[in-house]
């Protein structure tokens, strides 16, 4: 039987991203159906895998002339690839693919990773006055054009309470990990070693991770930070490198740069306790942090913001510290040292139960 070839394309994530890349394209490789090509934004890595074929587009500044280019760029790209299906995770391609569908044929799917309106509205990614106007563009260019898609992805169970212009075409994918097994925890030093992972942002709470570390260190000098992820803001990027300025028990990798996810996993398999406390928003109220879900998948014990689904999800392990208001550092610098955790294996927490839907979901299209 003939080999379908089906196109994932972004504009800001990496060709090794680990949705498009370690998730989507090595499922559907491996099911032995599909020939899989990427397109996405430069990596640092030099991804390779059988059947996977990787498009870079050129770098460019996140604000800038280039990046609003990169979309046609992209269709250009689409012209020359032959594809049965198409699958864009942004809302800067969703003219792409309409045009992709119109022009060439084939199936387009939307893999909603986030809910741009409220991300737009709640975060500092956009000038504050034009923030409301960028946020309902998006949300305009979505509901209008969901009649032209196939399919819709949702990489969250809540997306289905705060939007519904994907109607009843969707599929829940969540962003569980692709766990190397067997793995193994590595202790490489006698220093408690906390992690912050991911997109390094103020509402994502790294500020808040800096701070709490600050203070553990302050009662216990073996306590120390490993932040590793890419800062979308050079602004953020400059403050987390002054805050943490003359702190040589905090390390940084990343910040500037896209850090390739197998380093980040190979960091969590360092740790001895990873960090989840976002500052309250609306845009992340109904999100499970693709963290959570790799340090539980890994069996990472969590200090863990009080926020009830993260702390259910957690609870039955036991994998967390709850961050409660009236927890004092010394208080949980103790229960650092006294708890135990994981007395129950996760289950359902990798990438696995996933992927099946995607292959079946995939079958049927």
């Amino acid at each position: 039987m003939k080999k379908r070839t089906i196109v994932i394309a972004s504009v800001l994530k990496p060709v090794d991203d680990t949705r498009m890349f370690e998730k989507f394209g090595i499922s559907l490789s491996e099911s032995g159906n599909y020939k899989i090509v990427i397109i996405g934004y430069p990596s640092r890595a030099k991804p390779a895998y059988p059947n996977i074929d990787f498009i870079a587009l050129k770098p460019f500044r996140r604000l800038s002339l280039k990046r609003l280019v990169a979309p046609i760029k992209v269709l250009l790209i689409l012209s020359k690839v032959k594809h049965d299906i198409l699958i864009i995770n942004t809302h800067e391609l969703v003219i792409v693919a309409i045009l992709n569908r119109i022009l060439f044929g084939g199936k387009i799917l939307y893999d909603i990773q986030e809910n741009y309106y409220r991300n737009i509205l709640h975060t500092d990614a956009f000038p504050i006055l034009i923030r409301p106007f960028v946020a309902l563009l998006v949300r305009a260019k979505e509901m209008v054009s969901a009649p032209f898609f196939h399919w819709f992805l949702l990489a969250e169970k809540g997306y289905t309470k705060e939007f519904s212009f994907p109607g009843k075409k969707f599929t829940i994918l969540e962003n569980k990990p692709r766990v190397p097994v067997p793995f193994t925890r590595v202790k490489k030093q006698e220093k408690t070693q906390l992690l912050f992972s991911g997109t390094l942002g103020e509402s994502t709470g790294i500020f808040q991770a800096i701070a709490l570390t600050k203070s553990l260190h302050h009662l216990d000098s073996t306590i120390t930070l490993r932040i590793i992820g890419y800062a979308a803001r050079y602004e953020t990027y400059l403050r987390i490198q002054e805050v943490i300025r003359g702190c040589d028990f905090i390390t940084l990798a990343g910040g500037d740069y896209l850090v390739p996810h197998s380093e980040v996993m190979t960091a969590i398999l360092e740790a001895d306790f990873g960090i989840v406390f976002y500052p309250l928003s609306p845009h992340t109220q109904s999100s499970m942090p693709t963290k959570l879900y790799e340090y539980v998948a890994t069996r990472l014990p969590i200090l863990l913001q009080d926020h009830k689904a993260w702390v259910e999800f957690c609870s039955p392990y036991p994998a967390a510290i709850v961050l409660t208001k009236t927890l004092s550092p010394a208080e949980l610098l103790f229960k650092m040292q006294s708890e135990h955790f994981y007395s129950i294996i996760p289950s359902n927490v990798s990438w696995i139960s996933e992927e099946a839907k995607l292959i079946d979901l995939l079958i049927k299209i």
